[in-house]
């Protein structure tokens, strides 16, 4: 039994969605990510992009109010904000690789501390899986955000120091949320930046893999 917080797959989608600035050109990955979209308060203009072809993608549409045509990368139904518009796959790659990208926020198997990601594959299985969009999204973006719980299943730490998984990018990673932490890649290595209340930092370096760091100008 735990005396802290654990955040469900909704919170962690509203705390990203929380540091997301307006005016933003956001792609947002399959898993968690797509849940952002839920979160944004309706006063702040991000305009959320899904690697299919939409821009100005909404959240999810209420059970009588489903277009079956309008989808996002997850094959989740969508809606679809005024002004919003859909487009080729080949035009929103072309977004995602002409670095028009703000943001993309996406799912990880593993976060190395220099910011290498793996996000795709584990070679735990035979199956063949497809590795998608992410490398185009991790090197396209401006910045690369991550959310994912903090441990696996079986308690394996995600933060590691170096990825043991195949990797989708190198040193692309910039932040990660996760249902117990904000943390922010840096030279020095993985930055608290947050904690959910009630867990001490020692309790979460237990559960991380990497050496963790406090901000050097932290207060108290």
């Amino acid at each position: 039994m735990t005396d802290h917080q654990i955040l469900n797959r909704a919170q962690m989608a509203a705390r990203v969605a929380q540091d997301i600035p307006g005016g933003w050109y956001c792609n947002l990955g399959i898993g968690i990510p797509t849940l952002i979209a839920d979160h944004i308060p309706a006063s702040r203009e991000v305009v959320l992009h899904s690697e299919n072809g939409i821009l100005g993608m909404g959240p999810a549409p209420e059970p009588d109010q489903i277009d079956p045509w309008l989808i996002n990368a997850g094959k989740q139904h969508v809606t679809l904000h005024p002004g919003g518009s859909f487009f080729h796959h080949a035009d929103s790659f072309a977004m995602i690789r002409g670095g028009h990208i703000d943001l993309c926020v996406l799912g990880a198997f593993e976060v190395a501390e220099n910011g290498d990601l793996a996000n795709w594959a584990t070679s735990a299985a035979d199956a063949a899986p497809a590795v998608g969009g992410a490398m185009d999204l991790a090197v396209g973006a401006k910045r690369i955000w991550v959310v994912t719980e903090h441990v696996t299943k079986d308690g394996k730490s995600k933060l590691v120091e170096r990825c043991s998984y195949p990797l989708t990018a190198l040193g692309a990673v910039s932040r990660i949320y996760t249902n117990l932490a904000v943390v922010d890649v840096t030279p020095q290595g993985f930055v608290v930046r947050e904690m959910v209340p009630g867990l001490t930092f020692e309790a979460l370096q237990d559960r991380t893999a990497a050496r963790l760091h406090l901000p050097e100008n932290r207060n108290g």
